[in-house]
């Protein structure tokens, strides 16, 4: 148990919590760090597998995009719930819930023998995933002083990144001398580990007048998302029809317009739309967005190119990945000195111009390119990065109310989750239109196309950041 729990399980907690004493914020900060790691972990991990799951599941390694997206969307698809899940059970049982289900996921995966098979079972993975990231991000936003909140985000981030450090040496080791499935059950012991510590780390914030979840939006909300999903899917397809790619996208926007127009008429929405009258939530978000839009699918880009197009072997592309992880870990230690020297309109719009810079070198990579070369552009892009998701993460907090900070948590990790699985499906739709054939250099050829693509994509995440100004009037919002 912590040293000083800001609240039992049947208190409702004040907006302005008392601080944890050290030794039980360290405890917290590794609990937080260890529901990071295990999505890092199995993000990477899954990405230097994906060309040997697609020979032992019989698709194309671009048909695996189903088993990336599917994990992805799950998660923005529920983490909305999660505010109203920790105000009627409290944060301590759902992070707990999560740990399981997670796990569970994890072990459904390492069994699957077919596609459609691993999807479902990335599901429900998704489905204990959606509360790790925005539980973890609620309680350090009620703990952590604000003053202390960048530096304390970067230190989870950084543990967290250590999934990112051995995901993808692990995947390639596992992959290459053991079984793909075991990248999946690895996440097994992680899951056991953390429900242990949740129990004497967690606070148990709760509310004792939760109020009704928000069902209605929710299906809307959800249905928008998925048909957007799949219309990607259909695209991807050259089989499919131009007239159910048309219904099915004028039917993910009719639900997304009846969000809209439920959420204004609604005391508490699933996802709070009035939020977005603070000009640092609506840019960060929208910046969020369109970033993550360019340069979510590079990793399975880069696995892609490297293991089909140049050859190389899973332990080969694995390790490649290790200085883009490394770069991003170093340079999260920057963020907070980089934020009081320049603000984050600066930073965040320069940073973003750069990130283009460096997409378009990976343009020009060959079959020939050295080693070294691509693990120095693979390290400054991490470093980079690293730098980008900081500072966006944080953005959205700068002026809001602590009252507000579920529902911005939950908020912040839907975007980030949904432009990621979209981002991930423009990166494999784009490529597989540029690709001309199954020979190694169509692969690279529709490699050097789909990068250029997704640097004119990023370039317009500066133009959103540009827009900031000075931090805004806290709004009166409605609290809920």
């Amino acid at each position: 148990m912590p040293d000083a729990s800001p609240a039992t399980p049947s208190t409702q907690v004040p907006v302005d919590t008392p601080l944890l004493a050290p030794a039980a914020l360290r405890r917290l900060l590794w609990l937080i760090s260890a529901g990071f790691f295990m999505q890092s972990l199995d993000t990477t991990i899954v990405n230097t597998a994906v060309p040997a799951m697609a020979e032992a599941l019989r698709v194309s390694p671009l048909d695996m995009r189903g088993a990336l997206t599917s994990y992805v969307l799950t998660l923005a698809i529920f983490i909305p719930a999660s505010p109203w899940l920790c105000n009627h059970f409290g944060t301590r049982r759902v992070f707990a819930g999560a740990l399981a289900i997670f796990s569970l996921g994890s072990l459904l995966c390492g069994c699957a023998t077919s596609l459609p098979q691993l999807i479902l079972a990335r599901i429900v993975q998704g489905l204990g995933g959606a509360a790790l990231m925005p539980v973890g991000r609620y309680v350090l936003a009620r703990t952590i002083d604000r003053r202390d909140f960048v530096r304390s985000m970067s230190t989870v981030a950084t543990v967290g990144l250590l999934g990112s450090v051995i995901g993808p040496l692990l995947g390639g080791v596992l992959v290459q001398f053991a079984h793909w499935r075991w990248i999946f059950l690895i996440n097994i012991p992680v899951g056991l580990a953390g429900w242990w510590l949740n129990q004497r780390a967690m606070p148990d914030y709760r509310s004792d007048q939760a109020e009704r979840f928000d069902l209605s939006g929710f299906i809307l909300f959800a249905s928008a998302s998925a048909l957007l999903l799949y219309a990607s899917e259909l695209l991807a397809d050259h089989r499919a029809s131009l007239f159910a790619l048309a219904i099915c996208v004028l039917a993910a926007l009719g639900c997304a317009a009846s969000y809209v127009w439920h959420c204004h008429r609604t005391e508490h929405p699933v996802a709070d739309l009035r939020l977005l009258q603070l000009p640092t939530v609506r840019i960060s978000l929208a910046g969020n967005l369109f970033t993550r839009l360019g340069v979510s699918g590079m990793y399975l880009l880069v696995v892609i190119y490297l293991q089909v197009g140049c050859g190389w072997s899973p332990l080969q592309a694995g390790l490649m990945m290790l200085p883009q992880a490394a770069g991003s870990i170093a340079a999260k230690w920057m963020v907070a000195p980089l934020l009081d020297r320049m603000g984050y309109r600066l930073l965040l719009t320069g940073n973003a111009l750069c990130v283009v810079l460096i997409l378009l070198c990976f343009g020009v990579l060959g079959t020939s390119s050295p080693a070294l070369v691509v693990a120095a552009l693979m390290f400054i892009y991490g470093a980079f990065m690293g730098v980008q998701y900081t500072a966006m993460n944080t953005l959205i907090y700068v002026d809001l109310d602590r009252s507000h900070a579920a529902m911005a948590s939950s908020m912040a990790s839907t975007a980030q989750y949904l432009s990621m699985s979209f981002g991930i499906a423009a990166a494999s739709v784009l490529m597989s239109l540029y690709l001309t054939g199954p020979a190694a250099a169509a692969y690279v050829t529709a490699f050097h196309w789909t990068v250029l693509s997704l640097a004119a994509m990023t370039l317009l995440s500066a133009g959103i950041f540009r827009q900031l100004t000075a931090p805004s009037v806290r709004l009166p919002l409605r609290k809920g």
